[in-house]
């Protein structure tokens, strides 16, 4: 077995709050740190590029920018989610305190929630197999020792993953995953709710004659805070994150993106990926993205995002793309509210920009809002002025940013939207 010290990529999570609290109030409270995007900058996880099924013309193209929306290539450093995928779930315990629950009840309060939400998201096309190692791996330190923190110190990162790799490779053959989420006795005194993460190593660890790239270090309370797996777990994917983190601290976190997609806000009324990172994934097929032209005015159908797959489904489309720069793009998807997106707030036509060259956590993607003067769903939004962005029937919106207006003209029989496009 090698250890090495390898540099480290770290996908740096919102921060979280249980159900029932105050959100924007505490995370202006536990935003306090310094920022990761040096580290970020100088340790992106470099891979060969790969084709993909994204060959339309209004197809931005992979950039060098981290967890790139560029969606004509496929970054071969992550895995593609097109494929069942086994993953690992071990429960560290440290020597500093006795857990007070098995890992198997812990192991409930992630699935099958978590597989349940990718089974939707994707229409079946990828299946989160997860494996729960049900027995506690003692850590060989006491969890202070590690300095465990939202911004934690790569030094100490990198000890806490070889130790916990080294505690469970008595009893875990690591062979057999291409994915391990590492889970901290939520109990323990030197555990931080705040710090849970993605690590993707640029030099990989090896055990049982297998290469060990990615692992998720979860350091949630029991019950965990919704979706965090989730999210967690779509950075393995090569997704961004989508929140806007204040360089002071201090303001709201949502506003990019508002409740739209798990990778914003890990506690939205409409969890459900957008239709262009489904594109992104493999989870929509070119022929479920119609392309705008270039120039005059055209018509569009559009089957809800989140309406289940149907025979037939793949000839129907679920996002239309108005190509408006080299790398940037108005992405135009309906949602509605069913299946992962049951609880959102407004229904309709929602329309958002996606930037190439727009690297995580610097905004990749921002929602218009088709209702700039109202906001909606006071007290369970988590950014209300977005919660009632989508456009309803007979609403358009100008970008006039991009030169182009969006107009909802009707639904069908069938709940499908009729959506008309033109450009200036």
């Amino acid at each position: 077995m090698r250890f090495p010290n390898p540099p480290l990529e770290v996908d740096v999570p919102r921060a979280r709050t249980p159900d029932g609290v105050d959100r924007r109030r505490l995370r202006r409270l536990g935003a306090v740190g310094t920022s990761l995007s040096a580290l970020i900058a100088t340790s992106i996880v470099a891979g060969p590029a790969t084709a993909s099924e994204a060959s339309l013309s209004c197809a931005l193209g992979r950039t060098g920018a981290h967890h790139s929306e560029g969606v004509d290539t496929w970054n071969g450093a992550y895995p593609r989610p097109d494929h069942a995928l086994d993953a690992v779930m071990v429960f560290l315990s440290f020597p500093d305190s006795r857990p007070l629950t098995d890992p198997g009840t812990l192991g409930k309060d992630y699935f099958p929630s978590t597989a349940r939400f990718f089974d939707q998201a994707s229409y079946g096309r990828f299946r989160l197999r997860p494996h729960i190692h049900r027995r506690w791996v003692r850590m060989p330190h006491r969890s202070g020792r590690y300095g465990i923190q939202r911004d934690w110190d790569s030094g100490r990162r990198a000890s806490y993953l070889r130790d916990a790799v080294a505690a469970a490779d008595a009893s875990v053959d690591f062979s057999r995953y291409e994915m391990v989420y590492f889970v901290a006795d939520p109990d323990a005194p030197g555990v931080d709710s705040d710090a849970t993460k993605v690590v993707n190593l640029d030099q990989p660890m090896r055990a049982d004659n297998a290469e060990l790239r990615r692992f998720v270090t979860v350091f949630e309370q029991s019950p965990p805070d919704r979706n965090v797996l989730a999210h967690e777990t779509g950075h393995v994917f090569d997704l961004p994150d989508l929140y806007h983190r204040p360089d002071d601290g201090k303001g709201d976190w949502d506003t990019y993106v508002g409740d739209w997609d798990l990778m914003g806000s890990q506690f939205g009324l409409a969890p459900d990926p957008f239709a262009w990172h489904k594109w992104k994934l493999g989870w929509l097929g070119d022929n479920q993205v119609d392309c705008a032209g270039l120039t005059g005015s055209s018509v569009h159908t559009l089957r809800p995002l989140s309406a289940p797959r149907e025979q037939g489904d793949e000839r129907r489309a679920r996002l239309l793309v108005v190509r408006t720069g080299p790398a940037s793009a108005l992405a135009i998807e309906a949602r509605g509210a069913v299946g992962n997106d049951h609880s959102l707030c407004t229904e309709g036509v929602l329309v958002y920009r996606v930037r190439s060259e727009t690297s995580s956590g610097s905004g990749p993607v921002r929602v218009l809002d088709g209702h700039p003067g109202t906001a909606a769903c006071w007290g369970s939004s988590v950014y209300p002025p977005l919660a009632d962005a989508p456009l309803g029937v007979g609403e358009s919106l100008d970008a006039a940013e991009d030169g182009v207006r969006v107009q909802v003209e009707g639904r069908t029989a069938d709940g499908d939207w009729t959506v008309k496009v033109g450009r200036d």
